[in-house]
Order: C-alpha cells, then structure tokens, then sequence
C-alpha cells in the first residue's frame, strides 16, 4: 500500500536490511565546525542498536548501502522470491518483553514467563493469590488505559473483598495514525467465527457536514448489532478524532445502551460524532416495516 510517499509492506517476510549512517547530501558538508557530531553520534548509535535488534531475530544488516534497502519475501508465494525496496528511512517497531527478570519473584514464588510475563488470573492475582499483579507485564491489551483500570479492579478485589474480573472489562483502543482507527467490542470476522447473525451500519464520513468543512473527509463509522435488533456488538471508527468518537459508542455498549436510543441523543452540529448518530438512524429506519409504512401512507391520505 502506498499513500503520500509513505509504503507499508505487509504480508512480508524480512530477510535483510540495508543502512547507512549518512544521507549522500551529507557527504559535502565539509564546514568543519563541529556543530553536527552529536547528531552524527546518534545517528551512529541508532544504527547499532537496530543492526543488534534485527540480529537478534537472525535478520541480516548491511551498513555499506544507501539509502535504506529492505529486502524480503511475501507469504503464501508458490515459489520462494526476494522482493526489495527502497526507503529514505525506516520506522522499527519491534514490541516490547516484559520486565520481570532479576526482581526476586522466583523466591516470592511468583511465576512468570520471559515473553508474555506474570501469571495471572481473571481477578489477576499472581501464582501466589495474595500478590496481584497489573500493567503491561501481565495484559494482553498493552494500553495506559487498560494498566489504569486494571489498577482500580486490583484495589477493589485486594483491599474490599471485591470479585470484579478482567474479562469483564469492555476495552476500547486507539491508534494515533492518520487517520486514527479506533475499535471496542467484536469485530467482523468475531462475529462469523463465533456464530452470531448480525447487522452493520456504517456511515462514511464524507456525508458528515464537519468533515467536509474540515476537508478532511477519509474514514467512515461502522457499528455491528444484533441481527434484528439493535444491540451494540462492537464499532470500528477510522478517520480524524476516531479516538474520541469511540468513547460514546463504549459507554452505550457498557450501559446496554442501544443504537436506535443513541440516535435520540442530540449532538452539536456539525461535529464528527454525528455519524454515530446517523448510524442509528439508519437502524431506526429499518423499523419502518412494509406494514407501518402502509398505516402512515394512509393516514397521511386522511389528513389531507
């Protein structure tokens, strides 16, 4: 996928990277001065540690190229094949371990795992059920979010003889690209593999008043039901301010909420959330059933 000058090679297997320390514009500037070796230093630097970090996962690098070349192969080929292209730079994300060695938990007799860190329970508490444990190191979702909720469950259950559990929290995400994706509940391919009919009204931001007046018009709002009624399943909301957006559809999913009710709410005009609302106006009208539309035509005919 390409966008912007920006390409994302999905589906791909690395095999080799290629680095270089400087840009081939940087090889003429002879002032001398001294003013850019710090930056020169960490340019160094940061070539190291990703050399080291690809290395760890048997990846090859080659710093002698320029600029950045990525070669690698594509799943689900037939026959083996390289493919490579060429970046000005280079975003790693390579995830994150757990840090849980070298605190004594073995002599707590706390067990833990190098990859996917304390072991838990749904009312997280550790191998040793007088030591709870909460955050990143012991959560699937790795969100501030998430560690902060899962901290006030820990409080409740530890310290007030509560029962509360983890699989009982309704979490919803965000990720800050551009656009922004945001999601809470199930998704699609949730629903088919468990079995469940269900609904999708989805409305795409290029009818939303404010997304035209922002011209800012990439994304659309998309919320499953329950087949036939209007129970809230889950939401996916791509485009500006999907972050904030989601938070209403979570608080209508978390009080039962349903998605004819939520196209009563009035939201300000024009705002982006009104293509929560228009998704719920869109479930209202699929109540208009042949039968009802026949009793208005009706009425209308004798009010005339």
């Amino acid at each position: 996928m390409k966008d912007d000058g920006v390409r994302f090679v999905t589906g791909a297997q690395l095999k080799r990277v290629h680095l270089s320390k400087k840009r081939d514009s940087d090889d003429d500037d002879d002032s001398g001065d001294g003013d850019n070796d710090d930056v020169v230093d960490q340019k160094e630097e940061a070539t190291r540690l990703m050399t080291t970090g690809f290395e760890i996962f048997g990846k090859d690098t080659q710093s002698q190229q320029r600029p950045v070349r990525i070669v690698y192969s594509v799943k689900g080929e037939e026959e083996a094949q390289e493919h490579s292209e060429v970046f000005d730079s280079i975003l790693v994300a390579t995830g994150r371990v757990p840090n849980v060695e070298g605190m004594g938990l073995e002599a707590a007799g706390v067990e833990y795992d190098k990859r996917s860190g304390v072991l838990v329970n749904d009312m997280l508490q550790t191998t040793q059920k007088h030591i709870f444990a909460v955050g990143d190191v012991v959560a699937k979702y790795q969100f501030t979010h998430v560690a902060d909720f899962m901290a006030r469950m820990v409080i409740r259950n530890a310290l007030f003889f509560g029962s509360d559990r983890f699989s009982d929290l309704l979490i919803p995400w965000a990720t800050y690209t551009d656009p922004e994706v945001a999601h809470v509940g199930l998704y699609e391919s949730d629903l088919k593999e468990k079995g469940v009919e269900y609904d999708t009204y989805e409305r795409p931001f290029a009818d939303i008043d404010r997304a035209l007046l922002d011209g800012d018009t990439l994304g659309f709002c998309r919320i499953h039901t329950k087949k036939g009624g209007d129970q809230i399943l889950g939401c996916t909301i791509v485009g500006a301010h999907a972050g904030d957006m989601i938070s209403e559809v979570t608080l209508a999913m978390q009080s039962n909420t349903g998605l004819g009710r939520v196209a009563t709410v009035i939201h300000p005009y024009p705002t982006q959330a009104e293509a929560v609302r228009q998704c719920g106006d869109a479930f209202n009208r699929t109540r208009l059933t042949p039968t009802i539309k026949s009793l208005f035509r009706t009425l209308m005919k004798y009010n005339k």
